[in-house]
Parts: C-alpha cells; structure tokens; sequence
C-alpha cells in the first residue's frame, strides 16, 4: 500500500514506474545509495495483474548463455542479501533437472556453466529421481545450486526494505502522462511528481508508456497457462526441472515440486498466446487451450506418477523480445530515461541483478556487468518521432 507516513513531497532523485520485481530491486539498489526514491505501481499492492506474482519461481545455475550464466552468482548473492536485511527466508534449495537429446545445443551450453559432473543418464535419473523418465537418445543434467525462490515473499521483503531505507511506494497510481527533460515530470491519476531520473519497469505497459516518447520496443505480452498437476501418489517434494530440445515442446517445458498447493505440482509451458494485457483474462469459454494439450502429452511420457489432467489452471504474464534477451538500458533520445523491460519469463531469478544494473544505467555508473547482450540498437528502427 502507497507510504502514508511519508511527507508529501513532489520532487526526488529518481521516479521508478512498475513496482514488480524488477522495478522494486532497482528502486531498492537507489535508495541504498541514499537517493530519494519513488516507486510507483498502477495496481493497489499485491496484485496478480503482472508477471511477479504467485508464489515460486526456479533460480538456478544452469544458463546455456553466458552473459546470464555469469549473472547468476551476484544474483544468489544479493538474495542472500536481501533475506538477511528481510529476516526471512527466501529461498529452498531443492536442485534442478535439465533433460533433453543428447547434442541440444541448449542443453550443451547449460552443461557448459555446470561443468564437471553435471550429467546424469537414464539409470542415474532413476535412482535419484524415479518420477522423472527419460527416453532413448536423452540425457539429463543436474544443478545442485537450483531450487525454489518464493515469490510473493521476496516481492514484499524488497519493498519493505525499500520503505526502511526511506523510499516512498505509491500503488494505486496509474501513469498518465511523462514529460521529459533534464528534470522529467510524471503525472499520474493521484498527482504530479518531478526527478531527475525515470526508470521503466512497467512490464506488459512498458510499450503504452514509451510510445508517447518516440520509441517502439519490440515487446509483446504472451498469457501463459500455469498449470498444476496432481501426484497420484504422494511422496516428498522432487526437484525443480527443465526439459529443452524437445519437438512437441519447442520452446521448453519447466516444473516445480509441490509447495504452492499440497499434493500439486506446478508443470508449465514456457510460451503462451499473445495478448493485450489489459484483456489477459478475456479468453472465449471453450476455447481450445492448445499449450495444455501439450503439458498433458509431455506428463504422460515423462512424468507417469501425475494424473495428467491438469487440477489447477492459473495465468500470468509474460513480455517478449524476439531473442527473449532483455532491455536495459537508456532512452536513445532522453539519457535520463533507462528502461528495462522484456524480460521472456526468466528475469525473476536474476531481479536483484537487473535492478543493480538499471540503478548503475540512471546513475552514470559503469555496469557491474556487460551490456551489450541488452542493448536497444539490436532493435533497428525502434526510434521514431512522437506523435
């Protein structure tokens, strides 16, 4: 809920707009270096709305790019971080499955980042794991770092650390309109506020808002099934997993032991259908649902101890780029604008990341990490005069 005790005030260092994930940890890395933050969110906190909510996500080792696979050992740090300045726990630690055909190139570049030791075959996986089965020319790959980050949580421990070091957070509050300059003036349906710096975080709205300001990201918002499974038998929670490569499954498959719902495992597609994101819900009674169709083919070959009908069909939000790499970073015209967007569902893990890197881009600060895989030039033409 929107900072009460807060002094109203108009003008600070730096205006966050989209207070998910990504937004919280880059207005959380701002106001740790004493900068006077706002962070606004459209949608009265918490809400199921965007792409942060719900209660897990994997976090995992295993990246089969290397600019991510090097990201990943500050992000398990800075979690650790925050769950020591939050007092509670984040995380649960329950290991990760990669399967596929052997030679994947995907798959490849995640045994790459595990290295030594990462394979398991048929027999292997059977004795560690019997609810999961592989198939002739397959292999799995096991990451002992991966587990579970619990989500909802580590939104709400973020921003209440953001609030203890003095940001103000104002949900409720939707952006109308952005004026740039060398102090930028954002006016929302509550009021006016006036900084230095903008970051945009604003997900599946990030195109409405920068549309105004001559830049057109490729960005499209894709609804995704997220779908629970029920054991059949139940037994103690399995490992987190991934499977990549597949023909009836090109763009993966991933799943998590039951901790959300007792006896329920959450087994999903990675890729959806495109939508506006306003309109995310407005699917016709009946339509077919082709992606579970496709979930529940894969469960009866791979995973035969799950009924494989799904229990529980929920919904969320993905933002696409077409290389499902992400963008961050400035405005090509407003250098005082940094964007961050297109995250393709596989940005939360890396969030306390992303979040430093979009406080280094506002503040003129050299990045922790290269930019170049984020960079808006790889997108030719986005730039084009406001109307």
């Amino acid at each position: 809920m929107a900072a009460l005790s807060q002094p109203q005030q108009d003008t600070y260092d730096a205006i966050v707009i989209g207070a998910g994930i990504q937004g919280s940890f880059t207005a959380y890395h701002l106001a740790q270096r004493r900068r006077n933050v706002l962070l606004l969110e459209q949608f009265l906190l918490p809400h199921s709305r965007g792409s942060s909510h719900g209660q897990s996500r994997i976090t995992r080792s295993a990246y089969a790019q290397d600019h991510y696979a090097r990201m990943m050992p500050d992000s398990f740090r800075l979690w650790q971080q925050l769950e020591a300045e939050a007092g509670t726990s984040l995380y649960r630690c329950t290991g990760l499955v990669t399967l596929g055909p052997v030679g994947d190139p995907e798959l490849e570049g995640c045994r790459r980042s595990l290295g030594a030791g990462a394979v398991l075959d048929a027999t292997a996986l059977g004795q560690r794991f019997p609810g999961l089965r592989l198939h002739a020319g397959e292999v799995a790959l096991w990451d002992s770092t991966a587990g579970v980050l619990f989500a909802a949580r580590a939104l709400r421990a973020v921003q209440d650390v953001f609030r203890r070091l003095g940001g103000t957070l104002r949900d409720g509050e939707k952006v109308l309109c952005i004026e740039p300059g060398a102090v930028l003036t954002v006016t929302t349906t509550a009021g006016v506020y006036r900084a230095r710096r903008l970051i945009i975080t604003a997900g599946s709205w990030t195109s409405a808002l920068l549309a105004p300001l001559g830049l057109h990201l490729p960005l499209q918002p894709l609804r995704i099934d997220v779908c629970y499974w029920r054991e059949k038998e139940s037994g103690s929670p399995g490992p987190c997993f991934m499977a990549l490569g597949l023909s009836q499954a090109p763009h993966g498959i991933y799943g998590l032991p039951s901790l959300e719902y007792p006896g329920l495992v959450k087994v999903c597609y990675h890729h959806g259908s495109p939508t506006d994101p306003e309109e995310r819900d407005r699917v016709p009674p009946g339509a077919p649902r082709p992606d579970v169709t496709r979930l529940s083919s894969f469960i009866s070959s791979y995973l035969p101890g799950l009924e494989p009908q799904p229990a529980v069909v929920e919904t969320c939000l993905y933002t696409n780029t077409p290389d499902e790499d992400f963008i961050l970073d400035r405005h090509p015209k407003f250098s005082n604008i940094v964007i961050g967007a297109g995250f393709s569902g596989h940005g939360f893990k890396l969030a306390p990341v992303v979040g430093k890197l979009l406080c280094e881009l506002s503040l003129g600060e050299e990045p922790s990490h290269s930019m170049a895989p984020f960079a808006i030039t790889r997108f030719p033409g986005v730039l084009r005069a406001a109307l």
